[in-house]
């Protein structure tokens, strides 16, 4: 499975992945989507790229010249991962890559963020989805006008709590992604309207 940077300086170059861990990357199709979406926050935005894996997420972020990422993941191989991903490509002085549970990371962590990243294991059926805890914590952690980038199951059914709004939405094969920001937030124009 290659997993490559789709623009920015580090564009066409390849990531690592880990060869023990079961990984759900997402398409490249989706990822352009998403991108050419996010492409006027990016520049100097400060990420946090949470469930981060490969750090797919917040490496593009960076290539596209983004001025920091936080990488959060439980697995030793993914930590370990990510920090090779980032020296080989020139951006280990502008990221920090911790170990822990998203949740325990957004509790403890006093920083705020303008992009967030986050796509959580999930089950490929249909299941009613409550991650309150998640958007709750995320809440916590954004900036005034941030944005979070929520990756799930598009058969699954979503609780999103009455603080936040979908301003972006896009669904290729089993994946759906959301850009959410927080109900009452000042909105900031992006590149293209919601739902396109």
């Amino acid at each position: 499975m290659a997993i490559r940077i789709i623009a920015g300086v580090a564009r066409g170059r390849l990531l690592e992945v880990p060869r023990r861990m079961t990984l759900r990357p997402a398409s490249s199709r989706l990822k352009v989507a998403l991108f050419s979406h996010l492409a006027e926050r990016i520049p100097e935005a400060k990420v946090l790229d949470l469930f981060a894996g490969t750090g797919a997420y917040g490496i593009e972020a960076l290539s596209r010249g983004a001025r920091e990422a936080t990488f959060v993941d439980t697995q030793p191989e993914a930590v370990r991962c990510i920090q090779r991903n980032l020296q080989s490509l020139g951006f280990a002085a502008q990221a920090r890559v911790v170990r822990a549970s998203a949740q325990i990371f957004l509790q403890k962590d006093g920083n705020r963020y303008d992009l967030i990243f986050a796509g959580p294991p999930y089950q490929k059926k249909h299941l009613r989805v409550d991650e309150i805890p998640l958007l709750s914590a995320v809440a916590q952690r954004l900036s005034p006008q941030g944005l979070f980038i929520w990756e799930f199951c598009r058969w699954n059914e979503v609780v999103l709590p009455s603080l936040w709004q979908i301003s972006w939405e896009k669904a290729f094969g089993e994946t759906r992604v959301w850009v959410l920001r927080l109900t009452g937030a000042p909105e900031k124009r992006l590149s293209e309207p919601p739902g396109t």
